[in-house]
């Protein structure tokens, strides 16, 4: 993940619930406008955080540690956005029996398939590549609610999946242990499952180590459809997962916690 994250995070939290809010007015910030003109322009941070939780349906167990709710508000906008990628996927695999292509899905990891939530909580919402490192060394991430569902059922349904994300090559095992350990039947081979490698970038990205989020997956896209697949649904918290083309739908999940150009 960019190392800006922090900077960007707050900036889009602040204009998405100030918003909804009814406080969001004419020039106040945003991740892409100019500097808040005046303090009433920025809702209180401490505000925002409650509001995430809220939404969330913030869950302590006897530990102290905080989860999400799969009776949430958000579990709850998830669900609706996974019955209509399902309807949608279903025609598309139909169709391709007809056509003959090979029907394929990609995902995002962070907050598409595993959730953060926890892991932003326990660090106050201050992303740092070194907390995130410790943090998937020993943690696994809950499922986002309802995916595990979604994916197992694209590839029963003879869809191959594929995974793209921006976490670095050396969290691949990780990773891997992560999604198995939550549901996730697909393989996360190395032919299936894509991560930034800046040391050694592949030959079918032209920016090389210097993509950008949309360069990076959508050109790992055209690459998976060079292959002979038809991506017919591409799934991702950010709109940067999703810009690019190389999809026949995409579906954008909720995420008000941070955005990643």
């Amino acid at each position: 993940m960019p190392s800006k994250r922090n900077r960007i995070r707050i900036a889009a939290v602040t204009a998405a619930l100030a918003a909804g809010a009814g406080l969001y007015a004419a020039g106040a910030a945003s991740a892409d406008h100019s500097a808040p003109r005046t303090d009433k322009e920025i809702p209180n941070l401490t505000q925002v955080q409650e509001k995430i939780k809220a939404y969330y349906g913030d869950t302590v167990d006897k530990a102290g540690q905080h989860y999400a709710s799969p009776d949430s508000n958000y579990a709850k906008q998830v669900a609706g956005i996974e019955k209509k990628a399902k309807a949608q996927i279903d025609r598309a695999v139909r169709n391709s029996k007809h056509t003959k292509t090979k029907p394929a899905i990609v995902l995002d990891l962070d907050d598409t398939t595993l959730l953060t939530y926890h892991y932003e909580l326990q660090q106050g919402f201050h992303f740092t590549p070194e907390s995130q490192d410790a943090y998937l060394k020993s943690t696994d991430m809950a499922a986002v609610f309802g995916m595990p569902e979604l994916v197992n059922w694209a590839q029963s349904k003879g869809v191959t999946v594929f995974y793209v994300t921006g976490r670095g090559e050396h969290q691949r095992d990780w990773s891997v242990r992560n999604l198995k350990n939550v549901g996730y039947k697909p393989a996360a081979d190395p032919a299936h499952f894509f991560l930034k490698n800046k040391k050694t970038p592949p030959a079918y990205l032209p920016c090389g180590a210097t993509c950008t989020t949309v360069e990076y997956k959508a050109g790992t896209r055209k690459h998976i459809e060079s292959q002979g697949y038809d991506i017919v649904a591409n799934f991702g918290d950010q709109y940067s997962d999703l810009q690019g083309g190389y999809a026949d739908r995409t579906y954008k999940l909720p995420n008000p916690m941070y955005y990643l150009p």
